[in-house]
């Protein structure tokens, strides 16, 4: 995949980001399972009930043992659908019990079913963050990339989440939705569609969460395949070449994190897991040979995918990493 005009890696140089490190290691993000029990269009995970792969037994210790260390700060859940993995329920309760900032990332959609139905008591009981897909505010766009009747599944969730405190105010609980183009084009400004995805789901379901991440959607898994089938491959990375933005460069989320993946592979991101492009070769590319120090200031492997984390106000698995502010100073020099 590339674009026509300056690769990602010639923009990192043209703005003084070449070699592009890693300032840090604080997130610990683990893919515990590419199943799903949803087959979305947008996902790059290609997740799905088909898929097998899974975390086993020696690398979710291992990872357990990295997790303690004290310069990680941050602990990410991921799949697939998380809650697939059969030891999804210990390992949750012993990352919760180190004390630290704990994310899952849930389509919610699962806490429907009879077997997961308990877990809305158990996220909240050890005080886990929620990260939750919601495409779009209204039903028939959410539907569209993520399957017919995914909204009211999300919508019925969100309702039993909010009568435990998640989304309230004060309750320490955190709800967190996340926000991707329903379509060829990158995300709008997240503040306001923040308070217009506030707006409509509390006039219209009476529902509450804490944020709005937006994601631009980035060219792999099953969004390529989207972009390739529709035609707008070309435009949509032009588009994302276009809004290379240095700032967003400069505040990438892989520059703190690691990615796992079920083998025990050692990513910069979950996107480079996606397409196994694994952290650089002269570092430790293992859970079981994690060298924190060594990936903290590694080199960072890069290819012009990376457009779509570095376009406009940045995208990150904690959405924007430019504040509005920030973006405005930007685009005025």
């Amino acid at each position: 995949m590339s674009v026509p005009g300056p690769s990602f890696r010639e923009c990192l140089r043209r703005s003084g980001f070449f070699p592009f490190r890693a300032a840090a290691v604080k997130i610990l993000q683990l893919n515990i399972t590419r199943r799903c029990n949803l087959r979305c269009r947008h996902c790059h995970v290609e997740a799905g009930l088909e898929q097998d792969r899974q975390m086993n037994d020696a690398v979710l210790e291992k990872c357990l043992e990295v997790a303690a260390l004290p310069a990680i700060t941050t602990l990410d859940v991921t799949g697939g659908a998380p809650e697939l993995h059969p030891r999804f329920r210990e390992l949750v309760a012993r990352l919760a019990a180190l004390g630290k900032r704990l994310l899952v990332r849930t389509n919610l959609v699962i806490l429907q079913e009879a077997e997961f139905a308990d877990l809305v008591e158990f996220y909240a009981r050890h005080r886990v963050e929620l990260v939750a897909s919601l495409p779009d505010a209204r039903g028939e766009r959410t539907d569209r990339l993520r399957g017919a009747g995914v909204f009211a599944a999300i919508i019925a969730v969100m309702r039993r989440l909010n009568s435990q405190g998640y989304g309230r105010s004060g309750s320490g609980l955190v709800l967190d939705l996340v926000h991707n183009p329903v379509g060829a084009y990158l995300p709008g400004e997240q503040g306001a569609l923040e308070a217009d995805y506030r707006r409509v789901l509390a006039e219209q379901h009476g529902v509450e969460f804490n944020q709005l991440f937006c994601l631009t959607n980035c060219p792999v898994g099953r969004y390529l395949e989207y972009l390739q089938s529709s035609g707008n491959l070309a435009d949509y990375m032009l588009a994302l070449q276009a809004a290379y933005n240095p700032a967003a460069a400069g505040r990438a989320m892989c520059r703190e994190t690691i990615s796992v993946g079920p083998d025990g592979t050692l990513y910069d991101c979950d996107f480079n897991q996606m397409l196994d492009l694994p952290v650089a070769g002269n570092t430790p590319a293992n859970i079981f040979s994690f060298d924190h120090r060594a990936l903290a200031g590694r080199e960072i492997v890069t290819a012009d995918h990376c457009f779509a984390c570095t376009a406009g106000a940045g995208s990150s698995c904690q959405g924007a990493t430019l504040p509005t502010a920030d973006l405005q100073r930007t685009a005025a020099k």
